[in-house]
C-alpha cells in the first residue's frame, strides 16, 4: 500500500538565486504505517515511484524493496520522493544544486514529523543529494548508504555531460529540442554502462539493411527515442548542471555511512569514493563490487546488492 504526499513551498528561492515558482515536493510512501522510515532516492531518470508495479511504467526498484525483501516493506516505511524542477518549473531551464534538493527533502520530512529516519539510501544523483543532506543535517539519517557517487564530480563525468548539454542546446537552436535530448540520452547510456558489456552484447557489425548504421546503434537509439516522455529537456539540463555543481564538505558529515563502488564505473570510479571514505568525519565502509555494468549495477547487481542492503538496514552490517 502507498499513498502520495504533497508539500507546498511557494515561490522556493534556489541557492543561486533563481526560482522554482509554486514548487510543490511530491513524496511518495510505501510500507508499514508508524514503522521506521528508510529514505531512498535514485539518479536523474528516477522517481518517487519506486516500489510500484513494473507493468504500469514504474517501479525502478521493486527487486529490492517489496514485503519479505531486502528492504522490507513489513517492517519499515519507505519514502520515495521527485527531485525538482517539477511541474512548470520544467518549461525553463534553472540552476539548482544538490544542496536546493536536499531542502527540498528536509521539508518533506518535517511535513512528516520525522525528526530522524532509521537510514537513508541514495544511488547516482540521489546519492549526492543525501551526502548534502547529511552534511547539513548529519542527526536527521541514523546511517546512510550511498552506491556510485561522492562529494564531487568526477572530472572525465563532466566532461561528458558537457557534450550531452550542447547536444541538447544544438536541438534548442533548430527548433528540434527532442532530438537533442534524443543524441544527450544516448552519449548518457555509453557512459552509464562499460566497454566489457559493449563488447559482450554487440559486435560492432553493420545492420544488412542499412549498411550506414550497426547494432549498437540501434539499442541506444531506443534508448533515445522515447526519453523526451519521462524527461523534459529542460529539466534533464537542470539536473546534468546539478551533477556538476555538486560539492560537499566530507568533514562535516558525520552520518555512519556505507559507500558501495563499482569497479566499472566510469562516472563514479572507485579511486574517488575511497577518497570520500578517507575524508568523511564519521565511521565508514567501503564496498566495492565487480560488475560488467558500470555505473547502472545498482539497476542490475540485485543478486549482491540484496543482502549487502539487507545487512545495512537490518544493522547487522556497521560502519569501521
Amino acid at each position: 500500500m502507498a499513498r502520495d504526499i504533497e508539500v507546498h513551498l511557494g515561490d522556493n528561492i534556489l541557492e543561486h538565486g533563481e526560482c522554482l515558482e509554486n514548487d510543490v515536493v511530491l513524496g511518495r510512501l510505501y510500507g508499514k504505517p508508524g514503522a521506521p522510515l528508510i529514505v531512498i532516492r535514485g539518479g536523474i531518470s528516477a522517481s518517487r515511484y519506486l516500489a510500484d508495479n513494473k507493468e504500469n511504467g514504474h517501479g525502478w526498484w521493486t527487486d529490492l524493496v517489496y514485503p519479505g525483501g531486502p528492504i522490507d516493506l513489513e517492517q519499515y516505511q519507505v519514502l520515495g520522493l521527485d527531485l525538482a524542477p517539477t511541474g512548470k518549473n520544467t518549461q525553463k531551464r534553472v540552476t539548482i544544486t544538490t544542496h536546493d534538493q536536499a531542502k527540498r527533502l528536509g521539508a518533506l520530512l518535517d511535513h512528516l514529523e520525522i525528526e530522524t529516519a532509521h537510514a537513508a539510501i541514495g544511488t547516482s544523483y540521489g546519492a549526492m543529494v543525501l551526502l548534502a543532506f547529511a552534511e547539513q543535517n548529519p542527526e536527521r539519517f541514523q546511517k546512510q548508504c550511498l552506491l556510485g557517487a561522492s562529494h564531487r564530480p568526477y572530472p572525465m563525468g563532466v566532461a561528458w555531460r558537457g557534450i550531452e548539454r550542447r547536444a541538447i542546446e544544438l536541438g534548442i537552436a533548430a527548433g528540434d529540442i527532442n532530438s537533442g535530448l534524443k543524441i544527450a540520452r544516448e552519449l548518457a547510456m555509453t557512459t552509464y554502462r562499460s566497454a566489457e558489456e559493449f563488447s559482450i552484447r554487440f559486435a560492432g557489425q553493420q545492420i544488412s539493411s542499412d549498411p550506414r548504421r550497426f547494432d549498437v546503434d540501434g539499442y541506444l537509439e531506443s534508448c533515445g527515442e522515447k526519453y523526451h516522455e519521462i524527461m523534459p529537456a529542460m529539466r534533464f539540463l537542470a539536473l546534468s548542471e546539478s551533477i556538476d555543481l555538486h560539492e560537499v564538505d566530507p568533514s562535516k558529515v558525520t552520518t555512519p555511512t556505507l559507500l558501495v563502488a563499482t569497479n566499472s564505473d566510469q562516472l563514479a570510479p572507485p579511486s574517488e569514493i575511497e577518497l570520500l571514505h578517507q575524508l568523511l568525519s564519521g565511521p565508514s565502509e567501503l564496498v566495492t563490487i565487480d560488475s560488467i555494468y558500470g555505473h547502472d549495477s545498482f539497476l542490475k547487481e540485485y543478486d549482491v546488492l540484496g543482502p549487502l542492503i539487507s545487512d545495512f538496514v537490518q544493522g547487522e552490517r556497521r560502519a569501521a
